[in-house]
C-alpha cells in the first residue's frame, strides 16, 4: 500500500512542486491539497491521509492550531510534518510542542522532501535538527524537570531516549546498543508510557527541555 499524503499550504506552486515530487515515487500517493488549515479536519475524515505536509503559517488557520484540531477531534490520527521556511522559526517548535511529528524546510531537495514522508510515516525516527533542538533548551523549565524524575526511567530507558534524542531509528538504536529490535521497541514504548508522551517527537521535546539531553 502506498503512503498516502495530503498537502496543506496556501501558496498552489509550493503544493503543485510537492506534488511532483512525491507523485513521482511508486510508493507515495498524494490524495488531497488544501490551501489553509481550517479545511484539515475534514480533509483528514474523509481522505484518511497517512501523513499530512501542512504549512506552518496560513491565513486563516496556522499549521499549529490545525495540528492541534486534527490531534483532538480525529481517532487515529495521521502523522503530521510541518513545511516551513526558516528552519528556528519557533512556529515550528510550537507546532512539534502541539503533536507534530517532525518538520521539512521549503527549500529541501525532492530526496530529502521523499525521505521525509517516509520517516515520518514509518514513525521509528525524528526529524529534529540542530535548530530546533537549541529552541527546546530553551524552553527548559522546572515542570519539564520534575516530570522526567517522576518518570523514573531505567538505565537502559535512559540511554534509549538519549538515542531517540539524536533521532536514531529503532535500527540504529539496536545496532549502537547491541539489543534486538524487539527489545529496542519495548524500551521506546516504556520510555512514552512513563513521560506520558503521545509519540517519539513529545519524549525528545521532554528530554530536552528537561536539560536530560543538551542540544550540543
Amino acid at each position: 500500500m502506498p503512503i498516502t499524503v495530503l498537502l496543506v499550504d496556501d501558496e498552489p506552486l509550493v503544493r503543485a512542486g510537492l506534488r511532483a515530487v512525491l507523485e513521482a515515487q511508486p510508493d507515495i500517493e498524494v490524495v488531497g491539497e488544501a490551501a489553509d488549515g481550517a479545511a484539515v479536519v475534514p480533509l483528514v475524515r474523509s481522505l484518511r491521509p497517512d501523513v499530512v505536509a501542512m504549512d506552518v503559517r496560513m491565513p486563516l488557520l496556522d499549521g499549529i492550531e490545525a495540528t492541534r484540531a486534527v490531534l483532538r477531534s480525529v481517532d487515529a490520527p495521521p502523522k503530521i510534518l510541518v513545511v516551513t521556511t526558516f528552519e528556528n522559526d519557533e512556529y515550528v517548535y510550537d507546532a512539534l510542542r502541539a503533536g507534530a511529528d517532525g518538520f521539512l524546510l521549503k527549500r529541501a531537495r525532492p530526496a530529502e522532501i521523499v525521505h521525509a514522508v517516509r520517516l515520518v510515516a514509518e514513525g521509528e525516527s525524528l526529524l529534529f535538527p540542530a535548530a530546533v533542538r537549541s529552541l527546546a533548551a530553551e524552553y527548559g523549565s522546572e515542570p519539564a524537570r520534575a516530570a522526567l524524575e517522576r518518570a523514573a526511567l531505567t538505565e537502559r530507558e535512559a540511554a534509549v531516549l538519549r538515542l531517540m534524542a539524536r533521532g536514531m531509528s529503532n535500527a540504529e538504536i539496536a545496532a549502537d546498543l547491541v539489543v534486538g529490535a524487539e527489545t529496542v521497541k519495548s524500551h521506546v514504548s516504556a520510555v512514552l508510557a512513563k513521560l506520558g508522551a503521545r509519540d517519539r517527537t513529545q519524549a525528545v521535546i521532554a528530554a530536552y527541555e528537561s536539560g536530560f539531553v543538551s542540544p550540543g
